[in-house]
């Protein structure tokens, strides 16, 4: 048996490490624009592979948005989905995040992965380059449910305490 994980990166033997990720699964991907570089972790055993910006855009202060592309289309294997988040560092540094945030990506869509910037920077506008990372893209194994109608739910500690229940 081998030490390396299955993604292939050296295992991480700091005390307390996890060997990496439970399992790699192998997701098809089309380079809609070749010139950009595939997505990847920064480290390894991160969930979010980075999504860069296919083409400059201007977010203007106070609320510019735009839909950016990341010339990537992806088939993401059936009983997973995507999940679009935003990059912490963009948002910390700069006020740029996302808007539908998750962004839900179905195993059954093939069309390009795009990302809807927002800038909340109220003074400042600001300028994505072509290459720039921009969102995280996570796979997550989901569990399918199938509804069922019942006249009342079983009880709970919390019951149907609401917004702001759990307190401050």
């Amino acid at each position: 048996m081998s030490d390396q994980p299955m993604s292939g990166q050296p295992a991480d033997d700091r005390p307390g490490a996890a060997a990496g990720p439970s399992a790699v699964v192998r997701m098809p991907v089309v380079r809609l624009d070749p010139g950009l570089d595939l997505p990847r972790t920064a480290r390894v055993g991160d969930a979010g592979l980075d999504l860069c910006a296919v083409a400059d855009v201007e977010l203007a202060p106070a609320g510019g948005r735009a839909v950016v592309g990341t010339g990537l289309a992806v088939a993401i294997p059936f009983g997973c989905c995507g999940l679009i988040l935003p990059r912490s560092g963009l948002a910390r540094s700069h006020g740029v995040t996302l808007l539908n945030t998750p962004g839900l990506i179905d195993a059954g869509y093939r069309g390009e992965l795009q990302v809807l910037l927002l800038n909340t920077d109220p003074d400042h506008a600001y300028t994505v380059r072509r290459g720039d990372r921009v969102a995280q893209l996570v796979i997550m194994a989901f569990t399918a449910v199938q509804l069922e109608v019942v006249d009342a739910l079983d009880d709970s500690e919390r019951g149907t305490g609401g917004w702001g229940h759990s307190g401050r």
